[in-house]
């Protein structure tokens, strides 16, 4: 679940490369991203969701390929432990957000859809944050990396 640590050998050689230009790019995108999970997590509170259960139903929504998840699937897309999962899709089950249903290959698995209740909420915010996105356009575009501007 974790990233590997950076060593030494990943910076030494890009560092000599990079330029104020460079820093000044990275702290814009980072700024641009704490501005919009500022804002989403402001916007899911005022529907009466907390920002995890939004990630939640997003994750399950926008798994590839399909449009449900398995509880180790959503661990995995939430980078959270699988009890934490379970706890968070216990309490949006609770409030009519998703619902379990037997998973079709697994019969140790359940696979979590949303409701409808769910699809309308998630659709609702999706529309917001992108529009939110759009707003901030350069802000939250992927800096260059050294040698590719």
């Amino acid at each position: 679940m974790s990233e590997p640590p950076v060593t030494e050998a990943d910076t030494s050689a890009s560092d000599a490369a990079l330029t104020k230009a460079d820093y000044e790019a990275l702290a814009r995108f980072r700024y641009g991203l704490r501005m919009y999970f500022r804002f989403t997590e402001r916007n899911v509170r005022m529907v009466g969701l907390t920002p995890q259960q939004y990630q939640l139903m997003l994750a399950i929504m926008g798994y590839p390929g399909r449009e449900w998840a398995t509880v180790t699937e959503l661990a995995e897309r939430l980078q959270s432990s699988h009890n934490s999962v379970v706890g968070l899709v216990d309490r949006s089950e609770a409030n009519g957000l998703v619902q379990r249903q037997p998973h079709s290959g697994d019969r140790r698995a359940v696979a979590v859809h949303l409701t409808d209740k769910g699809r309308e909420i998630l659709a609702k915010l999706v529309t917001t944050h992108r529009n939110e996105l759009a707003r901030l356009g350069e802000m939250v575009q992927l800096p260059p990396l050294p040698g590719n501007r």
